[in-house]
């Protein structure tokens, strides 16, 4: 009953949005920073998966 609760808290649409909006945001400051190389070659798929997540995410109950 306790893990149902657990998983149910996480896996709502409100929650998961705000990950993707973070990811998406992460990956746009990766992009961005001249710091890192290797940072700067992953930004485009933490972008893509933010956004591909996003798109799922926001058709989830409330």
């Amino acid at each position: 009953m306790k893990n149902r609760l657990l998983t149910s808290r996480y896996l709502r649409r409100g929650f998961l949005e705000n990950v993707s909006c973070v990811l998406i945001g992460l990956g746009i400051f990766m992009l961005m920073q001249p710091f890192v190389m290797t940072a700067f070659t992953y930004s485009f798929s933490v972008i893509l998966f933010g956004t591909v997540s996003f798109l799922i995410v926001s058709h989830f109950p409330e």
